[in-house]
């Protein structure tokens, strides 16, 4: 777990509890756990988009569990925020397919496009340049993810694009 302690406000809205409440009726009773990594998607989701060290331990309460195992999956998965994020992370593939068409490059100019490194935020609270593990699209690469979207055979023109339409509040994170 990272040392820095980020404060964010809980907040378990009837809405969010509901939407708990149905995927955990989708497991026995007694494997509430296995409904974690759904259940860290819906709290991140509403939490914006990051998980801090009390909204876990929420959590952990809800399913039943101790709070390190939730520690442990969020700590593992690279989908789960444990800061606060910029509202468009480019998350760059950065396995063999993409690197071997440039996608280190595409990241190094992104970051210097927006004035940032690899997992810091814009001042503006826009931007945040990560690098994941193969997201599975090999044959469009180089890639990354977008909220829920790939952009795929990416180039500087491309990036450059991305860039202004989310400046242009044009981009759709989300599929919901």
């Amino acid at each position: 777990m990272e040392r820095t302690h980020y404060k964010q406000e809980i907040n378990m809205t009837e809405s969010l509890m509901t939407r708990i409440s149905e995927l955990l009726s989708h497991y026995p009773e007694d494997k509430k756990k296995s409904a974690l990594l759904p259940v860290l998607h819906e709290v991140q989701d509403a939490h914006d988009n990051w998980l801090s060290i009390e909204l876990m331990d929420k959590v952990a309460e809800i399913l039943e569990i101790l709070p390190i195992e939730v520690y442990e999956v969020a700590t593992f998965y690279t989908m789960y925020n444990l800061k606060p994020i910029g509202k468009y992370m480019f998350e760059f593939c950065q396995t063999s397919c993409c690197c071997l068409r440039g996608t280190e490059d595409l990241m190094d100019y992104t970051c210097e496009k927006l004035g940032v490194g690899i997992g810091e935020t814009t001042a503006d609270g826009l931007f945040e340049v990560r690098g994941v593990e193969c997201l599975g699209a090999c044959g469009y690469a180089p890639m990354m993810q977008l909220g829920d979207f790939y952009k795929e055979h990416l180039t500087r023109e491309k990036i450059d694009q991305i860039i202004a339409d989310c400046r242009d509040n044009k981009i759709i994170l989300h599929d919901k």
